[in-house]
């Protein structure tokens, strides 16, 4: 009897971990947002040799400055979307472990269209911070434009849509 209560017991716990496994999985799939944990895997998405113009803004969700700019990127971005030569790149700042309690939540809840990278090389900040902008104090928001791998043109602080369309019309 002692073994059977303590069979049903091992179950349960084991069934209850593996479900809750599955929701973190469930809800880390929002298509658009990728954690990324290494800085140089986040370069390689819009360091290329391919001619188009890449918009990279680094900004959090408990950024305000951010928030507030964030729909005037959304909006550039809803109308370069059939532009193959332009792409809008966001970068969270949050922490990684509030992808799921933060970031997903703010994506989904502003209607946020373009990719979504949380990065989470907080221990290397000053080594890739640097290679973003040498001049670049960390501060966010941040936006860099890169163009056939050159950084064409960096801004921190932030942007209006129309400072933001100059620099794009600028560079494309």
């Amino acid at each position: 009897m002692k073994k059977t209560i303590a069979t049903l017991i091992v179950s349960l716990v084991l069934f209850s971990c593996n479900k809750k496994n599955e929701n973190i999985t469930e809800e880390s799939t929002l298509e658009q947002l990728t954690l990324i944990t290494d800085y140089t895997q986040l370069f390689s998405k819009f360091k290329q040799q391919d001619n188009r113009l890449y918009v990279v803004n680094y900004w959090a969700t408990w950024c305000k400055p951010c928030i507030e700019e964030l729909p005037e990127f959304m909006s550039v971005n809803e109308e370069m979307k059939g532009n193959d030569n332009f792409e809008m790149i966001l970068v969270s700042l949050d922490k990684a472990d509030e992808i799921n309690t933060e970031v997903k939540p703010f994506i989904e809840n502003n209607n946020i269209t373009t990719d979504v990278y949380l990065l989470s090389d907080n221990k290397r900040m000053t080594q890739w911070i640097p290679l973003v902008n040498e001049y670049w104090s960390g501060a966010i928001p941040a936006t860099a434009f890169y163009k056939n791998g050159e950084q064409v043109a960096f801004k921190e602080g932030q942007l209006t849509k129309d400072e933001l369309k100059a620099i794009i019309n600028k560079h494309l």
